[in-house]
């Protein structure tokens, strides 16, 4: 550390100096956060398989108040569930039928700045993106969620494919469906009824970047009420989600109700188990 200091410190360009101090501040204190976390994930585990805060304590060399303080303060553990330090939500562009002007979908955009919300809450920074018209994007970046299916964006579509349990098909007589394949089930969104209904199907799931080296967030549902049902269960359940899938990958389909006119969820349930998707990914 102190090296890195004397080395921007002797920096002869004024602005260059401020330009790096900043960024180094900057990953500095996502450093600092992500250390924090660490440290209250392990002392809630210990805590959690029966050692008591005085034992930890003892263990290494702070007083019992102190990772009493640690356990129930800083950033919460489940951020891990989202990332580490910085993450970015990408939302994707669609073509405005009328005008053919590119626009987004007003529930993915409530979507976005809800779990830009969240993210902020559990002590990440947000940054927010656009898939382009035409679907072309980067996802072998770290700490990417996306809210976009495979009608909209190609590499998305390659993605999703990975996965040996869910998968979308389009039905017979057009309509996308969700597939569990183990158990034959097939998830058709309640606007493709007849009648129709006020319910949608979302895909949720971590899945493997395309080179291989980490994974992305990606969600979506048939329709964009859908979207808005798994950004609610993600708000709602990440404690719980990360008890169950910590940073591995999963995939999980959320059925939702929502209300008409507005398309806020009303109500929310998981219709599939959490799968982990390990060798078979």
């Amino acid at each position: 550390m102190t090296g890195e200091v004397d080395r921007i410190a002797a920096l002869r360009d004024p602005f260059e100096l401020l330009r790096q101090a900043t960024n180094r501040m900057s990953a500095a204190q996502e450093e600092v956060t992500e250390l924090a976390r660490l440290r209250r994930r392990v002392i809630q585990e210990l805590h959690d398989q029966g050692m008591s805060y005085a034992h930890i304590a003892q263990k290494v060399g702070l007083t019992r108040g102190r990772i009493h303080q640690i356990r129930h303060g800083g950033p919460a553990p489940e951020g891990a569930f989202l990332g580490t330090g910085s993450v970015i939500i990408a939302t994707p562009l669609k073509e405005e039928a009328i005008k053919a002007r590119p626009v987004v979908a007003i529930e993915d955009v409530a979507a976005a700045q809800r779990l830009g919300e969240l993210a902020r809450s559990l002590g990440l920074e947000p940054s927010f993106e656009h898939v382009p018209v035409g679907g072309a994007i980067d996802l072998n970046r770290p700490n990417l969620v996306v809210i976009c299916g495979p009608r909209i964006s190609e590499p998305v579509a390659q993605v999703l494919a990975q996965d040996p349990v869910l998968q979308f098909e389009r039905a017979s007589d057009g309509p996308w469906t969700l597939v569990d394949r183990r158990t034959g089930v097939v998830y058709r969104s309640g606007q493709d009824q007849d009648p129709p209904t006020t319910s949608d199907v979302a895909y949720l799931g971590r899945l493997p970047r395309p080179d291989g080296q980490g994974s992305l967030i990606v969600f979506t549902g048939i329709h964009p009420p859908g979207s808005l049902g798994a950004v609610h269960l993600i708000c709602t359940q990440i404690s719980e989600l990360y008890a169950q899938v910590g940073t591995g990958n999963f995939s999980v389909l959320v059925g939702t109700q929502y209300e008409p006119g507005t398309n806020e969820p009303r109500q929310v349930e998981l219709l599939t188990p959490l799968y982990q998707l390990l060798e078979e990914a």
